[in-house]
């Protein structure tokens, strides 16, 4: 427990053995051991706070809670109550308790520096800026010393940067924090370097950019010391702001001359070099050009640098550096953009990239530093080009070893040659071969991969073989394949090529992240779930990368994975908030002040994450979808859940895409590579779908306000009680949700592609295709009906009644269409070739949570029509009438659920036939013999198709599971 070590309490020794207990995790014995102590020493506050934590994590929350406030009101001063209240507030997300905490115990010892302190870094927990800006000044009155005054400044620029008054923040806020820096400057108070780093970043964001130079070029400016070359940066930064290019450019070239191989710079260089070209700037007749020394302002004198720096470096004897060589390739490339004809005096692009092959070919960064000058290349050089990179590579002459190819003597030459492919993939010359070229260069680079595991024998099980890439480009080239012919074999070989090389890497992430979509397009859920498991993502990468993994769980059935992925996701977006305020009281205490500004910006990132609103929305509807079956247990779980259908809690207007869509390793060329215009086209798929997700939950949540509620027909009496006001929540969100089915279906025909390593499409298609968001909607508009027919009662009612007999038809029918496109085998086998149709899973999906909500609103529809059939009896009663028709209402809901019933033993029983089906399926054996495997190859195509096998079985038992449970919820309906 924090801060037992300092305590000086004559009772420490009694606590000791509690505060050993709750370390241990046994919180059981801790509680005991405070009610046996608490016996004998009655006012002992720490040991009822420390009791009150053993209850909070044995899950007695209330009970804590109770307990806690009864210390809390009694004010403590004593250290140990006191921290054991801020962790226990901390484990119950409360730390606003904390601050009230703390200003109570200043208020009773005002002298403290320690209470002070606690204080300030409580507001810090909260944000509340101006008090944190009143304790630091406090703090500085009792104990002068420079941190406590500092951080008074820093709340100044924290009130200035989140006040939604950008003038507030220029007029008083920011200037008012200058001055206060000024006046230390001015006493030559300034300590140390975190202290000019604060008064730097107030000046920047004043927008005083020659003030702030003239601190970072003076005597202040020595202090900063602690990253390397911080001034000249800084000063970079500075001379970009103000567009003073001379000097821009002199700073760059001088560090250039320090630094030869620091890219930044060359960039910095070049960026300047054409700015001043365009101004049309001239040097002075006499003395300094500028106050950094010598400009360079012309193409001649950018041509005659890279040269020097050039010679330098063929005249050396150490390891060669890449910079001078790759800023010559970047001033071609600049000049050539520009138009103009002094690129030639820099020499033949493809001569220098070779050159820079010969120098640097055997370095894995080798690809990706060529690859942004191939653009250089004609297209009737790419050949040329890649025949000449081969003619340096050394490998040994073809042997019987690997089916007659030549092949590397060392990692060295393995790596040349490597680098060699994927430059020839970069250019698209892989692409286009015919299919027959294609199986041969998989032939080959399988036997290129096989052979060179031999010089990772050595290798740990964490680190990865020196030729895993030829595995993993072998896999790409089996997705062209199969992309270009709609041969799925190509697609289980590329499966048991890379199950094969995790048995060789385990650590491979390419190798698993490939699999993960791989599956996933299959419709096999099952193995992803290890798969992810295995990649050990850590903090952001589960906001980064975790749409590969939630996008697919639901859509293929996979219930209860898909709602442990999203619980998992949603438990690091709800840490950051915690933890994000202890990176913020970190960078207090050790004068970080730079760094607290991105920790707000950062969770502020993660807060409004596409991806956090996702699996909020995805997490919510899972969980009615698999616990609310009839209207009761339908406002209980939306009560659980927090639910408030009139509240859209999505912002949209800030909504930011976290994900890393390049996560996949990608060597295809431009043409093929992930686009902005497909970037933005995801994220507009991604927010339509979300759209639609969240509106059908809240619509889903107002129908729990609707049953149970009759609404009175006396409209004041309906205003008075608040009945009215929600039973007007589901035309809006009604209203909305049918404009967002135009937007998606406007967007669907648009027919938009991404690349196969891109981001993957939402359910939006399938969904709409299916006619699953149609016959969703359609239920909705049934439960706006039964309101109306609730509100006027069935006389006078013959149109309205119409509709719902209309409606329960029409749902049948939507219903009977989405399940047709349910039907087929998932997996079958067909001239000895196994074949997958994993879109007929998805579109079971989509039923399965049709049916769900048409069920709900079934529910809501029985009790409605339930009390109004009472009421008509009664009344037939009264009247002794017999001949009365009955209304069709009650005739049409018989005939609807009567029919429900039917369609539902149909799904249930079509489901049974295809488990049936695939356990009956021999998937061993199967012929694969076109694409020449081994035997060794064979089984490990074989686990594959085992996967898949298991996880279509496992999928389609988790919706029979679910249907069943919803068919039993049936016999409840009636009326």
């Amino acid at each position: 427990m924090a801060g037992r070590g300092h305590v000086q309490d004559p009772n420490d020794r009694r606590l000791r053995p509690i505060y050993d207990y709750l370390d241990n995790g046994n919180n059981k014995m801790a509680v005991q051991q405070a009610d046996k102590l608490l016996k004998k020493h009655k006012d002992l506050h720490c040991a009822k706070v420390l009791k009150a934590i053993g209850l909070q994590r044995t899950g007695k929350q209330d009970e804590a809670f109770t307990l806690a406030q009864e210390v809390a009101t009694l004010e403590p001063t004593d250290d140990n109550s006191l921290q054991a209240l801020t962790i226990l507030y901390r484990e119950m997300h409360r730390p606003e308790l904390v601050t009230k905490l703390y200003e109570s115990a200043v208020r009773k010892v005002p002298s403290s520096e320690e209470y002070h302190s606690h204080l300030f870094m409580a507001y810090a927990r909260v944000g509340e800026y101006k008090k944190m800006q009143q304790v630091g000044m406090a703090l500085y009155k009792i104990v002068p010393k420079n941190p406590y005054y500092f951080w008074s400044v820093m709340s100044l620029v924290m009130q200035a940067i989140s006040a939604q008054d950008e003038k507030l923040s220029q007029t008083m806020f920011l200037p008012l924090a200058e001055r206060m820096v000024e006046k230390m400057v001015k006493e030559d108070k300034i300590e140390a370097e975190a202290e000019v780093q604060l008064y730097f970043m107030i000046l920047e964001r004043l927008g005083k950019y020659m003030e702030a130079l003239e601190v970072v070029r003076g005597q202040l400016g020595e202090k900063l010391t602690s990253e390397l070359q911080s001034r000249e940066n800084k000063c970079m930064l500075l001379y970009k702001q103000l567009e003073q290019w001379p000097e821009c450019n002199a700073l760059s070239r001088k560090l250039l001359l320090k630094n030869p191989d620091d890219w930044q710079f060359y960039l910095s260089y070049y960026d300047s070099l054409f700015r001043i070209m365009d101004q049309g700037w001239a040097p002075p007749s006499e003395g300094e050009h500028c106050v950094e020394g010598e400009v360079q302002h012309s193409v001649a004198d950018a041509i005659s640098f890279v040269e020097e720096r050039l010679a330098a470096e063929e005249g050396k004897e150490s390891r060669p550096l890449r910079g001078p060589y790759l800023a010559r390739l970047e001033l071609i490339q600049r000049l050539r953009k520009r138009g103009c004809p002094e690129e030639h005096q820099l020499g033949e692009p493809l001569e220098l990239m070779f050159q820079y092959f010969v120098k640097f070919g055997d370095k894995p960064c080798c690809f990706s530093d060529l690859k942004i000058f191939l653009d250089l290349l004609n297209p009737e050089q790419h050949m040329q080009f890649i025949n000449r990179l081969m003619e340096t590579v050394p490998l040994q002459a073809p042997g019987e070893e690997g089916a007659g190819l030549a092949l590397p003597e060392d990692t060295r030459a393995l790596q040349r040659h490597l680098c060699v492919l994927q430059l020839s993939r970069a250019l698209g010359l892989q692409h286009a071969l015919d299919p027959a070229g294609k199986l041969a260069l998989i032939q080959e680079l399988k036997a290129r991969y096989r052979h060179g595991l031999q010089f990772g024998k050595a290798c740990l099980k964490t680190e990865l073989q020196f030729s895993d890439m030829y595995c993993l480009m072998a896999s790409h080239v089996c997705i062209d394949l199969w992309a270009e012919t709609g041969d799925e074999g190509a697609l289980w070989q590329c499966l048991g090529l890379l199950e094969e090389g995790l048995t060789h890497s385990p650590s491979n992430a390419q190798f698993k992240l490939l699999l993960v979509l791989l599956f996933c397009r299959l419709g096999a859920f099952e193995p992803v779930v290890d798969l992810y498991s295995s990649l050990d993502a850590k903090h952001i990468q589960h906001d980064t990368i975790g749409y590969l993994l939630t996008r697919y769980a639901e859509s293929l059935g996979q219930f209860a994975a898909a709602s442990q992925s999203c619980n998992f996701s949603l438990r690091f977006f709800h840490s950051n908030q915690k933890d994000t305020s202890e990176y913020i009281i970190q960078a207090y205490k050790y004068g970080a002040f730079e760094k607290i500004p991105e920790f707000i910006a950062f969770r502020n990132r993660l807060n409004r994450s596409l991806h956090f609103a996702q699996v909020r929305t995805e997490s919510m509807l899972l969980d009615l979808f698999l616990e609310a079956d009839i209207s009761s247990s339908l406002e209980d779980s939306v009560k659980s859940l927090g639910l408030c259908p009139e509240e859209d809690d999505i912002p949209w207007a800030d909504m930011r895409d976290n994900r890393d869509l390049t996560v996949l390793t990608s060597w295809d060329p431009k043409d093929r590579q992930l686009s902005e215009e497909q970037r933005r086209q995801s994220l507009e798929e991604e927010s339509l779908w979300l759209r639609l997700r969240s509106l059908t939950l809240r619509l889903a949540g107002s129908l729990s306000t609707l049953g149970h509620h009759p609404v009175p027909r006396n409209s004041e009496k309906a205003a008075e009680n608040g009945l009215a006001a929600k039973s007007d929540i589901v035309r809006p969100l009604l209203s909305q949700l049918d404009t967002t089915l135009q937007d998606a279906a406007r967007f669907i025909e648009r027919g938009v592609q991404y690349p196969f390593l891109g981001p993957p499409s939402t359910r939006l298609a399938s969904a709409l295709t299916s006619g699953g968001c149609q016959c969703q909607a359609a239920a909705f508009q049934l439960a706006v009906h039964l309101q109306e027919l609730e509100a006027s009662g069935l006389e006078d009612t013959a149109e309205v009644q119409t509709q719902i007999g209309n409606s329960f038809k029409s749902l049948l029918a939507q219903l009977q269409e989405i399940f047709s496109k349910c039907k087929g085998d998932l997996l079958e086998v067909r001239d000895n070739q196994c074949k997958t149709q994993p879109s007929l899973l998805e579109n079971l999906v989509v039923f399965v949570e049709s049916i769900c909500i048409v069920l709900w609103v079934s529910s809501y529809c029985g009790s409605v029509l339930r009390p109004l059939k009472s009421s008509l009896q009664k009344k037939k009663k009264k009247k002794k009438e017999t001949t009365t028709a009955t209304p069709v209402v009650f005739s049409g809901y018989q005939e609807y659920t009567a029919s429900l019933q039917t369609l539902l033993t149909e799904a249930l029983d079509h489901i049974k036939e295809q488990e049936a089906t695939l356990t009956a399926l021999k998937m061993s054996g199967l012929s694969l013999q076109e694409r020449a495997l081994t035997e060794e190859e064979g089984r490990f195509v074989q686990v594959a198709m085992d996967k898949v096998q298991s996880s279509y079985l496992r999928s389609l038992q988790e919706l029979r599971e679910l249907l069943r449970k919803r068919a039993d919820t049936l016999r409840s309906l009636k009326i």
